[in-house]
């Protein structure tokens, strides 16, 4: 691997893959490195640079899991708790039984619950650009939430398969709450932010709609083509069914997120969401106990989501058919106008984390970036 290698895909990005700023940020022997290409606004050419402030999308969900283990820690509750202990009655609607789902399976994406990017109540207030225009600020609360997260029935059975999905999330963002008598926001900050160190991340609050600067503006094209009917999405079809890529990008830099919550709702920088990272890779924020479980992992074969990986609590691994077999742990999250992609050895000696500051419908990219830091081959 060479820095160099490096910074050829991140202009391959810019000049071949549409994107119109991206950095990455690389841990290794040799120190830090830090890349960028192309810019952090199209309007005035501003280039990207180190330190800004980033949406993590739904590598957030890292961060609800390492706060729920911390909770176990504490002696607070159990993964093996059931959902009714903590919320009762809550999932008594559309079929789903709360004293069968435990919190293992919200965090593990296994408790059967269905993907909320595929409801209709968001399918037709985001898909398309009308839609995202009109309600882009609109507030959810976590009533809402979890409203919208049991909306549709059962996708399977608790413990059945692996199905990404943020309704397990929301669910467990109130458990976080229920235990503690605090805000999720505020138990990530004591049981993740705080421990580590870390000054620039934080979780967005329901109302807020920008970034502390520097931050780079937020470009969307992922929009359903004229004439799609939102409700004929699924997992298999989506991406056939969006805007053709070089269409002109809609500005998302101010956006209420709230709809993302314990699903994915931190804002933080490459650098200190590398530290993050190795520190889950490692085990080096969590007991021997709690890091055992958060990599005892399932596969994510057959489900849509990203290729060549085993799905841990709200973190992956990568196939190791495919990295030569070397352990590679990361986490990952994309939504309109924002891409953040991360991977780190056990050992934390070696990681990288990349931004775009748009979103994705792929993940050749952010494997390029992996081929290109490790030696890997998962763009074979």
């Amino acid at each position: 691997m060479s820095h160099e290698d490096v910074q050829q895909v991140l202009d391959w990005a810019v000049a071949e893959a549409g994107v119109p700023g991206i950095i990455a940020e690389v841990h290794d022997a040799d120190g830090t490195w830090f890349g960028t290409a192309g810019v952090a606004d199209l309007g005035t050419g501003a280039p990207r640079q180190r330190g800004e402030h980033v949406h993590a999308g739904s590598g957030g969900k890292a961060f609800t899991a390492a706060t729920v283990l911390q909770l176990e820690v504490e002696g607070r509750l159990s993964l093996d708790d059931t959902v009714e202990k903590w919320l009762p009655g809550v999932m008594d609607v559309n079929g789903y039984d709360g004293r069968k789902v435990t919190i293992r399976h919200l965090l593990s994406n296994t408790g059967g619950l269905f993907s909320t990017g595929l409801a209709p109540e968001t399918t037709d207030n985001y898909a398309t650009r009308s839609g995202l225009e009109k309600h882009r600020f609109d507030h959810w609360t976590t009533a809402d939430l979890i409203r919208l997260g049991l909306s549709q029935p059962p996708i399977g059975e608790p413990g059945e398969r692996f199905v990404y999905s943020n309704s397990g999330y929301y669910l467990a963002g109130a458990i976080i709450e229920k235990v503690t008598g605090n805000s999720y926001a505020e138990e990530v900050d004591r049981a993740v932010v705080q421990p580590l160190g870390l000054t620039h991340t934080f979780v967005r609050a329901s109302d807020d709609t920008g970034y502390p600067e520097p931050h780079p503006r937020a470009y969307t094209a992922m929009f359903l083509k004229d004439g799609v009917d939102p409700a004929s999405l699924t997992a298999d079809n989506w991406t056939s069914l969006m805007e053709e890529p070089g269409t002109p990008p809609l500005d998302v830099t101010e956006f209420n997120t709230s709809l993302f919550w314990s699903a994915g709702n931190v804002v933080s920088t490459t650098g200190e969401l590398i530290r993050f990272i190795k520190a889950m890779a490692s085990g080096s924020l969590l007991p021997p106990a709690q890091h055992h479980a958060l990599w005892t992992t399932v596969s994510t074969e057959g489900s849509g989501w990203i290729p060549h990986t085993r799905y841990g609590l709200g973190m992956f691994e990568l196939e190791k058919a495919l990295t030569g077999g070397l352990t590679l742990r990361g986490m990952a999250g994309a939504f309109w106008g924002t891409g953040a992609f991360g991977v780190s050895t056990p050992d934390g000696e070696r990681a990288v984390v990349l931004h775009t500051n748009t979103d994705w419908r792929d993940f050749e990219l952010a494997f390029k970036v992996i081929d290109a830091v490790f030696g890997t081959s998962l763009n074979a």
